[in-house]
């Protein structure tokens, strides 16, 4: 079973994306990003904006539940925020065998040094990152989102995670449901 966090105000075409996998797929919605999929509270990016409420633990014990319901193995799959939470799902819950982070924001305030501080043995797991060419010129924070993947990577790997890493064409909202394709296809061979 494949996860994928999904926002009900900008949903992912979950089932162009999903088309033609062996795994089965359930979509998990998820209605505040910046509270329920952040792992602590941080400032909001710009002056004026409601800052991010570091509710991913809550978020993480619903889905939590939801895992002895559904027969394994179980992966997780999420895109900007959501594959920073997917990340962080995939770090603190041992029975995901595999995550899929696209685009996700691993810039956030702390993360690489939280991940090189709690990633866990994950040895017999998989990680798949993705991200696209142009993100970093997004400027501050995501400037340096490539150089944060390949260290969340290399975290992993340190820790006996197969990885794979693909940087691909467009900026952050481009070739969406293209990366999200790709990534479920990841989980799918990685499950199987």
């Amino acid at each position: 079973m494949i996860y994928i966090i999904d926002s009900p105000e900008h949903p992912l075409d979950v089932a162009t994306a999903a088309e033609g996998l062996r795994s089965h797929v359930a979509s998990v919605p998820v209605a505040d990003w910046a509270d329920a999929l952040t792992p602590w509270p941080a400032a909001a990016l710009r002056p004026g904006e409601k800052g991010f409420g570091g509710r991913a633990d809550e978020t993480l014990a619903s889905l939590a539940a939801t895992l002895d319901k559904a027969p394994g193995p179980h992966a997780i799959c999420g895109y900007s925020l959501g594959g920073l939470f997917a990340l962080y799902a995939f770090v603190r819950e041992p029975r995901l065998a595999a995550c899929a982070c696209l685009s996700g924001s691993v810039w956030y305030e702390g993360w690489v040094d939280w991940l090189r501080a709690s990633a866990p043995d994950c040895a017999g797991r998989y990680a798949y990152f993705s991200v696209g060419k142009k993100e970093k010129r997004a400027g501050l924070p995501f400037r340096h989102v490539e150089e944060d993947l390949a260290a969340c990577a290399e975290i992993l790997r340190a820790h006996g995670c197969r990885v794979g890493v693909t940087l691909g064409p467009g900026s952050h909202m481009q070739h969406v449901t293209e990366r999200l394709a790709a990534g479920l296809a990841a989980l799918d061979v990685s499950l199987a």
